[in-house]
């Protein structure tokens, strides 16, 4: 878009505004439009500059709150719709899990979560009670310190694709703890404050979330499916888009009930729903708001920063700012490396956590109702408090991308003993450490197969990182020079040369495998030269985003064939020819397509399961259904698909159980989840999970 089409953006965006204030409009209108058209203008302009959304929306917040144009003066309002955007963003997030993920992550949530919160707690008291601070103030100013933004810190994650990541699953973790702690946290304020309140008010507090939760997860189990299964039979988007709005905002209020987070209860909502068949049906239907909403949230933040307190206090507010980052950070680091995640985990988990949270202003608030206030400085202390709080948010996009970087890194300069639980032969590093500018193939499919013999026709130097033993030895038989190892790690790329290469190819079929592969060679070598191979042309911008120079999609490519051989025989030129296809290829917009079901490298080699090297990649199914259980006229929670025959049936917490009794009656040991997100499999004859 041209600069004379975003003035012409500007101004017209600016009239409406006026023209809904000049009449008979509302006053809550004419803030709503306000807040609305300043977010949307902010933001476009945002992208422009390359600025990220939610830097945006907190300037914009800024711009048109009480203390710059004051446009917006009723913090009710906007405060009503804040909370609507972190319940519609957690609502969403927990959609994109499952209850088995949850209990994956469970030694996360109360071990990490735990060590963090206690630790930042005692160790800002301890820091501040040699001050002077009352140690009342010295716990309080503890208990704002320990909560991180949720809606941020999600926010980011899933804009990244990184939720599924270790150092994504880490902060996940800990913020659910922190939701949870919420509840103590607001019992105790008043007890801080000296008014009464005891050890029984807090322990009957916990046992109801307790209960309530254990509820929501009943619920998801046995009645949710069965409701959304009658609802989605009705064929009506808006009885659907309902039932799900209903399901969200009741889940909420039901736990809120037990003194639990709106946001967590949200959360369990998603949970709920995505224990159905319906999980991403409902997230399609449910987005739009949630954008809505969410930048509210996100601008209602901006709007609590005095630009003249800030100012007038910029060291102190600057001081307070590199003190949270430096004791959040380093905690919630340590907090998941005691839980044995790298060095580069904890670290991308300390930094995207090294912000001030949202609840920190509930608490905020309740404390200054009993004459508690941060640092026991009073106003001068809440002013500091929410400055910092704003800043800290407005950078935590920096953080993150700063974190993936700083793990990057760390992981390719961990322990060198590592190569020797990767079976690299001695004498390998030397032939290596010969290669110059070289290409590297990081693994070995058929397209790797292919480049290698193209390689070798040309003499080109390269060199081929694989997980794959049947791969590596094929590739050693032909006097190839190739590592076997996991080349999404730091340590085998530098085996490979990779500072000295001129080019890494990654012809992987997984995307996610891609994914790390480039962000752990981009943190390194930001000049290099990366290409990344997918099936899928859905994840061609995804991959542009980790760092790749160029993404090529199998599909769009063979595309690419079809239309250059129709074109040569319909008599157009060569340079007529390119010219259509470069346009072609750059508005083709293709849903990704999933037509092989295959197992990781990593799960290929596990140990854990001596049944893999029987397995064959198996075609997807037409439909993601049960096709027996739809036979009975029943429904099913989860489905499965057979890594020896490609047979889809229901899971264990399904009624009828189809893909064990497939096992029972074919004896093909390994069954894979099918649910959008999942990998992992289970081997029915060594009762493994990998």
């Amino acid at each position: 878009m041209t600069f004379s089409r975003l003035i012409l953006f500007i101004i017209l965006s600016t009239l409406s505004s006026v023209a809904l204030a000049a009449g008979d409009t509302p006053a809550f209108f004419t803030e709503l439009a306000a807040l609305i058209v300043a977010s949307a203008v902010i933001a476009f302009v945002g992208f422009r500059i390359g600025l990220t959304p939610i830097i945006g929306f907190l300037l914009a917040g800024v711009i048109i709150g009480p203390n710059a144009l004051g446009l917006v003066q009723d913090r009710e309002l906007i405060d009503a719709a804040a909370e609507v955007g972190v319940i519609l963003l957690l609502f969403t997030i927990g959609i994109e899990f499952s209850l088995e993920t949850l209990a994956r992550i469970s030694r996360l949530i109360f071990v990490g979560g735990g060590l963090m919160v206690g630790g930042i707690i005692a160790v800002t008291t301890l820091a501040l009670l040699p001050f002077g601070v009352p140690w009342q103030a010295a716990i309080f100013t503890g208990l704002l310190m320990s909560l991180s933004s949720t809606a941020i810190v999600m926010k980011l994650l899933a804009d990244r694709s990184e939720t599924n990541t270790e150092p994504g699953q880490a902060s996940l973790g800990i913020l659910i703890f922190q939701d949870l702690a919420v509840v103590a946290m607001v019992l105790l304020v008043p007890t801080l404050g000296g008014e009464d309140g005891g050890a029984l008010e807090l322990t009957w507090a916990l046992v109801k979330a307790i209960g309530i939760i254990a509820i929501v997860l009943f619920g998801a189990r046995r009645i949710m499916p069965r409701i959304l299964e009658a609802v989605a039979r009705t064929c009506s988007p808006e009885i659907f888009l309902l039932t799900v709005i209903a399901i969200c905002f009741g889940t909420a209020y039901l736990t809120s009930l037990a003194g639990v987070s709106l946001s967590l209860g949200a959360f369990l909502a998603g949970l709920l729903v995505s224990e159905s068949r319906f999980g991403q049906q409902a997230f399609s239907e449910i987005l739009p708001l949630q954008i809505i909403f969410s930048a509210a949230f996100f601008v209602s933040v901006g709007i609590l920063l005095d630009l003249q307190f800030l100012v007038m206090n910029l060291p102190l507010v600057l001081m307070g700012l590199v003190m949270v980052i430096l004791l959040k950070g380093i905690i919630t680091a340590i907090s998941v490396r005691v839980l044995g995640y790298s060095l580069g985990v904890s670290a991308a988990a300390g930094l995207i956590l090294a912000q001030v949270g949202e609840f920190s202003f509930v608490l905020e608030r309740a404390g200054r109702e009993v004459g508690l206030t941060p640092l026991g400085l009073g106003e001068d202390g809440a002013q500091t408090f929410i400055a910092c709080t704003v800043l800290l948010m407005g950078i935590t996009p920096f953080m993150a991308s700063l974190g993936s970087r700083l793990a990057g890194r760390l992981e390719g300069n961990e322990a060198t003993e590592t190569n020797k639980e990767n079976d690299i032969p001695e004498g390998l590093e030397e032939a290596f450490s010969k290669l110059r500018d070289h290409v590297i193939i990081a693994g070995y499919g058929d397209t790797a197969r292919a480049l290698a013999a193209a390689f070798d026709e040309t003499n080109t130097p390269y060199a081929i990182a694989t997980l794959s033993p049947t791969g590596a030895t094929e590739a050693e038989e032909q006097n190839r020079l190739v590592v076997r190892g996991d080349y999404t790690k730091g340590y085998i790329l530098n085996l490979l040369g990779i500072e000295r290469a001129k080019l890494l190819i990654i012809p992987d079929d997984q995307p996610a495998m891609a994914h790390r592969t480039i962000s752990v060679a981009r943190a390194s070598l930001p000049d290099l030269t990366i290409v990344a191979c997918t099936p899928y042309s859905g994840s061609v911008h995804e991959l542009k985003e980790a760092g790749a120079t160029d993404v090529i999609s199998a599909d769009r490519a063979a595309t690419k064939l079809v239309v250059w051989d129709a074109l040569n025989r319909a008599g157009v030129s060569d340079d007529r020819a390119h010219q259509i296809l470069d346009a072609l290829m750059d508005k083709a917009v293709a849903a990704p397509k999933k037509n092989l079901i295959e197992l990781s490298a990593e799960q290929l080699t596990t140990n854990k399961c001596l049944h893999t090297e029987s397995l064959t990649v198996v075609q997807a199914p037409e439909r993601m259904v049960c096709s027996e259980c739809i036979e009975a006229g029943d429904s099913w929670v989860h489905l499965r698909i057979c890594m020896s025959c490609g047979h889809v049936g229901c899971c264990d917490s399904s009624k009828n159980k189809h893909a064990a009794k497939h096992f029972e009656t074919s004896r093909h040991p390994v069954m894979r989840s099918l649910e959008e997100g999942e990998t992992w499999a289970w081997c029915y004859v060594d009762e493994v999970e990998f």
